[in-house]
């Protein structure tokens, strides 16, 4: 990754106050980007906006992504050179209370943010994040590529199929202006795996329901710990949003359609697998039990095919799972501490730059 390509880049992120959208623009502004964030207030729960600082450190626009107007004048007045979509409702078990919000919420936003995307002319380079749930998962035991079909038997993983296909017609339709036109904004989408790291506060998502659990001496219930995910630390699928958001501002669209994000092959490990690494950084008991029943059915295996990052952004996952969850752990620990959750968060991001580029290099 060129760091020194961020500096000075105007950088609109949807979404900032969310758990990857608050370690990314905690991540650019150390890179001397100006940072536009806009997004819904953070909620009571998600106290890494305030932990990392932002509020006064970007510039943070409050509002919906389904509000059409509100967005595409936030992005025009703001310039900005690039944009990254992260703005979403992010959970599988939240879409089964209330599909319709999710569709709005991860459809009609992405058509919305796309719209002013369209209408802005300084923009450049544009990611869209979706997830590695945006394939149809018939849990194959080799894993999905970018080209695999699209589905998602859950409205949260349809949903973001979805965004997929509007992204895609979006290209087509508006943004293909050819490889010559490098004034034209070109646009990717990103799917990554299941993202642990510090911050994460999300009702029904593994390692924050172990730490609520941990906070209040309770056992933790879990679904389906016999599931198999493609597991990885928050800081790995954003630095490969950055490296595809620099060569889609500098290359174009030769760097368009979708990217997979994830740990290497022999990297994934079931939910159990995480849950004992995680109690173990903690010197804690394996305090859990299976839980009674499952509110929705779970797929049992997932897993990413990530060498077209690999051979064409020379992209690759620096740190093992076990290494990610230590580094998760230490954050909560610091957190259950009562410790400085910034000082932690910067050590974390100093640290994981020093390894990025000694294994790059």
């Amino acid at each position: 990754m060129n760091t020194g390509f961020w500096r000075g880049k105007r950088v609109f992120v949807t979404g900032h106050t969310g758990f990857k959208g608050g370690w990314l623009c905690f991540w650019l502004r150390h890179l001397g980007a100006e940072v536009c964030g806009y997004a819904l207030p953070p909620t009571i729960s998600q106290t890494l906006f305030s932990d990392l600082r932002l509020s006064g450190d970007i510039q943070s626009l409050f509002g919906d992504i389904t509000d059409r107007d509100q967005l595409m004048s936030a992005l025009v007045d703001f310039k900005a050179d690039i944009v990254i979509h992260m703005a979403a409702q992010p959970l599988v078990q939240q879409s089964f209370h209330d599909p319709h919000e999710t569709f709005n919420t991860n459809v009609m936003g992405a058509v919305n943010l796309l719209e002013a995307v369209r209408q802005c002319e300084t923009v450049r380079s544009c990611v869209i994040i979706t997830t590695d749930k945006c394939y149809q998962n018939d849990e194959w035991v080799w894993p999905y590529r970018e080209n695999d079909r699209l589905g998602g038997d859950d409205p949260y993983s349809n949903s973001k199929a979805c965004a997929e296909l509007v992204t895609h017609c979006y290209y087509k339709s508006f943004f293909s202006n050819g490889t010559a036109d490098k004034t034209a904004c070109a646009v990717a989408t990103a799917r990554a795996g299941n993202v642990i790291g510090g911050g994460d506060w999300a009702d029904d998502r593994l390692i924050p329901d172990l730490v609520r659990a941990l906070n209040k001496n309770a056992k933790l219930n879990l679904r389906n710990p016999k599931a198999t995910r493609p597991w990885q630390f928050v800081m790995e699928p954003l630095r490969g949003y950055l490296m595809l958001a620099e060569k889609l501002y500098e290359v174009g669209q030769d760097y368009t359609g979708g990217w997979n994000f994830g740990p290497k092959n022999d990297e994934t490990r079931s939910v159990e697998w995480v849950v004992d690494r995680f109690f173990d950084a903690l010197n804690r008991p394996k305090d859990w039990h299976l839980a009674n029943n499952s509110f929705f059915p779970e797929k049992q295996l997932l897993r990413l095919d990530i060498s077209k990052a690999g051979d064409r952004l020379h992209w690759q996952p620096v740190l093992s799972v076990d290494d990610g969850v230590r580094y998760t752990a230490d954050w909560y620990a610091a957190f259950l501490d009562g410790a400085d959750l910034y000082k932690i968060s910067l050590d974390q991001l100093h640290h994981y730059e020093k390894i990025a580029c000694v294994k790059s290099l």
